[in-house]
């Protein structure tokens, strides 16, 4: 018979739901093993639904009548699946940036956990080639073509392909499958998402490196914060590497969290090359059993090295020894939706709890973490020197008021082109908009192609044959007529990565060349195929977006040339500058990391620009003193301290009617926090539905935290707020 005792506990069970509270359920007739743990997960009747939720406490007695009490259906975990440091964390997370807690914990668990599947390794199902099926010629099955193509599908994927990926190539192959084994030419193994290195030749380290190391590593069993700002080339990964190398050694897990993991390829690489141990990767493209059996094999300890991005902070470690963050000022390190954390700075603090130090590095880090040095909470290690003999590019500003253009390329542009390429160097080209141009126009009426849902102008795809918009990404057909005045001549005005291509094929016939954006690269293997061609030499031009900016060594290119700044130097948002600052610098950095000098030439119609010449003449450093500078004047972060509340609705009005009073319920709570706005958003309409905002900045943390656990409960019983989409973001990275 089931313990009545424990029949008649009572859980309280934080669930997935907008709602700003936990529910009392009575628990199941069997507890686990180990009693009512905080961190297990109840399936348990919501509503008309059973979802899952996580235990947060249980108690003998509820506020609410036993007959309103639901009994929970089952406990799924012999033990907590968030051991109670991580549990911890989450919590004061969703304190913190003022999120629902049921939603915050089940944003850090992996999907399958979300559904209530068992907290247990399991290999998915893989097919790959025999010893006699890679010495097999497919040509030899002809009476089988279906066993022909599964043979050539393999023979390209020597590590194996996955059941599900095999499914989208091949219709039904499960006969196919069946009878390539029955003649022992393939084989099905199960595949575990673990990476294993080896202990591969280290190069010496310079002075500032070697200095680096040895502060990181007399803090491994201490919290200690340190800032690596390393200019681009200069080593941040070696000295990454030797630290990680050394917490290994003392039998601790490494957690590295990096902005975008299908951008880094030659990141993983490295580590594969240099840490003899067992490495996890965690991205959003794996597949769901995938991403559990990592996460459970970090949980376990199993996997020695994890690599993640943002969500992997929330990853448990069975013996954690060292935390980083690659490019810390990366804002895809900031959640912008949902859950709005920022993976960073919840690494931080997760390393204080768990007295571990933490590494942030980047070439240009962002003012709140160069601040933090500077009050000396954290360490500043400097590496100002390009590794091995290479020296750092030179930057120049290319004036192109009156020069003569050819889709974006001006004449001098070219020239310096031709030179470099005739010396055999590579030239990166740099432009921040995909597509073909981002206007299209008549020419006899002015009509403009616009998004009907956001209010922004559709971009013209030209190779795909259609109008795009990159916000809600609505598609249309390209126009042969205006829709206004019926003529024909409409005309692209502006340019994107794709029209660039096309000059580049007219002016450069002979050269070959590789674009790499998010269009180029949007089929599965096409970003790894495309960065082989950029490292390997082959491709001579290379052109692309931001994605070309981030963590790659491109040890031939002498040449880097961004094409379009201005677009960038005027905006509303007071963090503009910093981020454009961030970006040249970075896409600037591509230039001459081997023996080669590398060039870096700029074409801008406002070459007196204050930040370009600061950018130019003296470095990222010398900047962001100055912006710093600037920051403390006006009082704006990291000087002080930002929320904003968002609100959208499908009728205009509502949004601002919803924070008008949000602005007087504010005011009347009277804590020392100014208001600003409500003000319609930067993009007033988006995926039709009408934006608005309304700021909230505090001189000192605790009163804008004060503020807002007063404030938010209160909009949140609003009847507007039932007619509005709204949010709260803590630490904005833009004002969007």
């Amino acid at each position: 018979m089931p313990d009545t005792t424990l029949a008649n506990t009572i859980l309280e069970v934080a669930v997935p739901s907008p709602l700003r509270q936990h529910f009392d359920y009575l628990a199941p007739g069997q507890s686990p093993v180990g009693g009512w743990q905080p961190g297990l997960r109840v399936r348990v009747p919501f509503g008309r639904r059973e979802i899952v939720g996580v235990v947060l406490g249980s108690k003998g007695h509820s506020e609410l009548p036993s007959r309103q009490l639901k009994r929970a259906i089952d406990c799924p975990d012999p033990q907590p699946v968030l051991p109670a440091d991580l549990l911890q964390l989450i919590l004061r997370a969703a304190d913190y940036y003022h999120h629902p807690l049921g939603d915050a914990l089940s944003t850090a668990l992996p999907t399958l956990l979300r559904k209530g599947e068992d907290a247990a390794i399991k290999g998915e199902s893989w097919w790959r080639l025999t010893a006699s099926g890679n010495q097999t010629d497919p040509d030899e099955l002809k009476r089988a073509p279906k066993q022909a193509q599964l043979l050539k599908l393999l023979a390209a994927h020597p590590d194996g392909l996955a059941r599900d990926a095999i499914n989208e190539q091949l219709n039904n192959p499960s006969a196919t499958l069946r009878a390539l084994r029955d003649k022992q030419l393939v084989e099905e193994h199960q595949h575990l998402p673990l990476l294993t290195g080896s202990a591969g030749t280290a190069p010496s380290l310079h002075a500032e490196q070697q200095a680096a190391v040895d502060v990181i590593c007399r803090g491994l069993g201490q919290f200690q914060c340190s800032l690596l700002d390393g200019v681009t080339g200069s080593g941040k990964t070696e000295v990454y590497l030797r630290a990680i190398q050394q917490c290994l050694a003392r039998n601790q897990q490494v957690l590295m969290l990096v902005p975008e993991i299908g951008l880094t390829p030659q990141l993983i690489q490295r580590f594969q090359q240099r840490c003899p141990a067992t490495i996890a990767v965690l991205h959003s493209g794996l597949s769901e059993r995938d991403r559990l059996n990592a996460w459970l094999a970090a949980r376990d300890g199993s996997a020695q090295i994890v690599i993640g991005t943002r969500s992997a902070v929330f990853v448990p470690l069975a013996n954690p020894g060292l935390f980083i963050v690659d490019e810390e000022h990366d804002t895809s390190l900031k959640q912008q939706d949902g859950f709005r954390y920022h993976g960073r700075d919840l690494l931080v603090l997760r390393a204080q709890q768990s007295k571990v130090p933490i590494v942030l590095g980047s070439a240009t880090p962002s003012l709140e973490s160069l601040n933090n040095a500077r009050q000396g909470r954290y360490q500043h290690l400097r590496l100002t020197e390009r590794a091995g003999n290479a020296a750092p590019p030179k930057m120049a500003l290319l004036d192109v008021r009156a020069l003569p253009m050819d889709e974006g390329l001006s004449s001098r542009l070219q020239q310096q082109m031709r030179q470099h390429l005739d010396k055999h160097g590579q030239v990166l080209l740099f432009l921040n908009r995909r597509g073909f141009a981002p206007t299209l126009i008549c020419h006899e009426c002015g009509w403009v192609a616009e998004c009907s849902r956001c209010d922004v102008h559709f971009t013209l795809h030209q190779q795909q044959h259609h109008l795009r918009c990159h916000h809600c990404d609505a598609q249309r057909p390209i126009p042969h007529q205006c829709p206004g005045c019926g003529s024909s001549d409409l005309r692209p005005i502006g340019t994107g990565t794709e029209r660039i291509e096309q000059a580049l094929k007219r002016l450069f016939p002979d050269v070959s060349q590789v674009r790499i954006d998010r269009d180029s690269t949007r089929n599965k293997g096409e970003l790894d195929k495309r960065l082989a061609l950029a490292e390997s030499g082959e491709a001579r031009l290379l052109l692309g977006t931001q994605m070309l900016a981030k963590g790659h060594h491109f040890p031939n290119v002498t040449l880097v040339a961004i094409l379009d700044v201005d677009q960038g130097l005027f905006s509303a948002d007071f963090r503009a500058s910093e981020r454009m600052a961030q970006l040249i610098v970075q896409v600037a950095g591509r230039a001459g990391r081997a023996e080669r000098a590398g060039e870096v030439v700029i074409q801008t119609h406002h070459p007196d620009h204050p930040l370009l010449l600061q950018l130019a003449g003296h470095g990222y450093a010398a900047f962001a003193r100055d912006l710093l500078a600037e920051r403390e004047a006006t009082q704006l972060p990291p000087f002080s301290y930002m929320a904003l509340l968002r609100a959208e609705a499908t009728h205009a009005g509502e949004p601002e009617q919803f924070l008008e009073q949000a602005h007087a319920l504010a005011d009347r709570i009277g804590l020392d926090v100014q208001l600003w706005g409500p003000v319609a958003a930067p993009m007033p309409r988006r995926a039709g539905r009408f934006r608005a905002q309304l700021g909230l900045i505090a001189n000192e943390r605790q009163a804008l935290q004060r503020l807002l656990r007063e404030l938010v409960p209160a909009i949140a019983a609003l009847k507007a707020a039932r007619k509005v989409r709204w949010s709260i973001d803590v630490d904005p990275v833009d004002t969007y």
